[in-house]
């Protein structure tokens, strides 16, 4: 932003969101990094990129335009290409005749306005927003159009590659200080991992065929298929990928880790890489991990009032075994790192045992298993209960060792977090007993189990109420009193969801609690039926009971919930 501050700072300054102090630190910070006051005053945390757009727009006598509350029709987005629109980051707002107003971030970009007004051959009009809400919006509109919404970015992409041949993609993917407007293949990497960042993917997959290239993000749970590089431009892709995760550029026939730092925006993310040959070339997997999705709290997980106060006092207890299970991408992690973050105090250790560290938590011993050298969960634990921990996180249970070194450890006064792959709470206990852990131990040592999935949250920005028939409630096991004092919902699809109706995720969950006849149980090895049978008339609330509560107070849908629980005929 290239504005001159003077009048813009004068504002804030009298609105009150700024003192002096805070406008001469912003200054000088903005004078060693060779950036604007504005930006300086958000990366100071002393002004929010919306309060800092407001008052540009106060000063210039501009609207400011919140991209949330308005909703721009795809006639007037189909009067900008695509590719105008990221390479300058405006956004068509509307169409007035002779003249259109686009929205953009900086009011003194003359040289974009005459471009604009070239390209489009039309009067530009302008209104403001924060560069990065622009940003959001063009995936967010560009990516619902119909017909031909192709991405014109990866089209001009691909025009510009169209002589570049495997091996000089090769070369250029592997020089590292390359410029980046001279690399095509290195252009095409970033723009992956952006468009992902800012479309809220969880998961980066880059699958070889037989004849194409296919690349899929997984938003709120759901893959999402996005536009594709031409097949021969495979083998450059993937090397400038391994280049960028510090992975051997010249191995196809083995599967390899890494790990890539990017900033996107003010964002830091670690990429968490997998490389898996397959019959068509090597598929790739990138995880985006983001560290505010680890700033969660406890009561923010989605648990039911009972259940918090539940979790919330089985998670001060002195010693045991906490188990959380679900498959993978669940969200155990998070509700394990919540628990954690909880109990994250001056005057307790906690010691993790995880495969690999995912997030990096201060104030928190976090050790990474390298099987290479034989540093394996057992043998970290065995170490770790000499460095007099409090609490012990064990990423995964998953051979008989480790779960005989957790459970002598919660008896030996330690409280033990650790994940189990069941499909549901009870289940956890038989399956550790076929793990070889003997009965009497599994009876003793656990505290709680509990299962958990994620369902998509309905779009708040269109969410609309609705009444199912009859048969779907009957179906559903829901009552008449129960729909009566129901708000069922569904979204509509808008910009705020890239039409799918959907936005976020939350948690449902089993709570079992260990009781004496539930121990009983576990001591003789009693089938997961009846220990289920037993925690329901203990007053254990079942996913599927979770996941209807949360559709009828309006959170999520019947179809969410069929597709992550299964009603259970007791």
């Amino acid at each position: 932003m290239s504005t001159s501050m003077g009048s813009f700072a004068d504002i804030l300054l009298r609105q009150g969101v700024i003192g002096p102090d805070q406008l001469n630190e912003a200054e000088a910070m903005a004078r060693e990094s060779a950036t604007s006051v504005g930006d300086a005053l958000v990366r100071l945390g002393y002004a929010t990129g919306d309060d800092v757009m407001r008052a540009v727009a106060e000063e210039h006598h501009l609207d400011y335009v919140n991209l949330e509350e308005v909703v721009i029709p795809a006639a007037v987005i189909e009067l900008v290409p695509e590719s105008v629109a990221r390479e300058n980051v405006i956004l068509p707002m509307s169409d007035e005749g002779e003249a259109l107003r686009v929205i953009v971030s900086d009011p003194l970009d003359l040289d974009t306005f005459d471009k604009l007004r070239f390209i489009l051959n039309r009067k530009i009009e302008i209104a403001l927003a924060p560069r990065e809400s622009i940003l959001q919006a063009i995936n967010q509109y560009y990516g619902a159009l119909d017909g031909e919404s192709a991405d014109s970015m990866l089209q001009d992409f691909t025009d510009t590659a169209i002589d570049f041949t495997e091996t000089e993609a090769m070369e250029a993917a592997a020089e590292e200080e390359i410029d980046e407007t001279s690399a095509p293949i290195v252009r095409l990497a970033n723009l992956i991992i952006n468009e992902a960042v800012q479309l809220r993917a969880s998961d980066i997959h880059v699958e070889p065929f037989e004849d194409r290239v296919r690349i899929r993000y997984r938003i709120d749970g759901v893959l999402i298929e996005r536009d594709s590089p031409p097949r021969r431009l495979l083998g450059a892709l993937l090397s400038r990928i391994k280049i960028m995760g510090k992975m051997d550029i010249a191995e196809r026939r083995r599967t390899q880790d890494g790990r890539i730092k990017v900033t996107v925006g003010d964002k830091e993310l670690d990429l968490r890489v997998s490389m898996l040959p397959t019959n068509h070339g090597q598929s790739c997997v990138m995880r985006l991990l983001d560290k505010d999705n680890i700033k969660i709290g406890v009561r923010q997980l989605g648990l039911s009032e009972t259940d918090f106060q539940t979790f919330y006092n089985l998670i001060k207890r002195p010693n045991g075994i906490f188990l959380v299970t679900g498959p993978t991408g669940s969200g155990k992690t998070t509700t394990l790192y919540a628990a954690l973050n909880e109990m994250n105090s001056p005057d307790r250790k906690i010691i993790t045992a995880e495969d690999p560290v995912e997030y990096y938590l201060p104030g928190i011993n976090q050790v990474e298993v390298k099987h290479a050298i034989g540093l394996d969960f057992a043998r970290i634990i065995r170490s770790v209960l000499r460095q007099a921990p409090n609490i012990i996180l064990v990423g995964e249970m998953r051979d008989t060792e480790t779960a005989e070194m957790g459970i002598q450890a919660s008896l030996t006064g330690h409280l033990v977090f650790s994940t189990l792959h069941t499909n549901d709470a009870p289940s956890a206990l038989t399956r550790l007993i076929d793990m070889g852990v003997p009965p009497y131990l599994v009876a003793s040592s656990i505290l709680a189990v509990m299962a958990q999935r994620l369902v998509r949250v309905v779009c708040t920005k269109c969410k609309t109420s609705i009444q199912p028939s009859k048969t779907v409630l009957d179906a559903a096991g829901i009552t008449a009193e129960m729909a009566r004092n129901a708000t069922f919902v569904k979204g509509k699809g808008c910009g705020n969801c890239q039409n799918k109706g959907f936005r976020g995720r939350i948690g449902i969950y089993e709570l079992m609690v260990m009781s004496p006849k539930l121990r009983a149980l576990a001591f003789d090895n009693a089938p997961s039926q009846e220990v289920r049978k037993q925690a329901v008339n203990e007053g254990m609330s079942t996913l599927y009971d979770d996941g209807i509560r949360k559709v009828l107070s309006g959170i999520t849908t019947l179809d969410e919930v069929y597709r992550v629980a299964k009603q259970v005929e007791e």
